[in-house]
């Protein structure tokens, strides 16, 4: 189990730092437009990605 565990934690490494590595502007764009919105809508998008996540692993198991 520890070991898939670092598997899954390795690949979200790896497809956080997707964005930044090809377009790093763009990134610190996305990044200040994150800052300045409600903490609600920063919640929302955090929900909707795990919620979107859990759906395509429960697809894929």
């Amino acid at each position: 189990m520890w070991q898939e565990l670092a598997v899954a934690f390795s690949l979200v490494l790896i497809i956080e730092g997707i964005l930044p590595f090809l377009s790093p502007d763009r990134w610190r764009m996305l990044a200040y437009r994150m800052a300045d919105l409600e903490s609600r809508s920063v919640r929302m998008v955090g929900l909707a990605s795990m919620l979107v996540g859990l759906v395509m692993l429960s697809f894929l198991r």
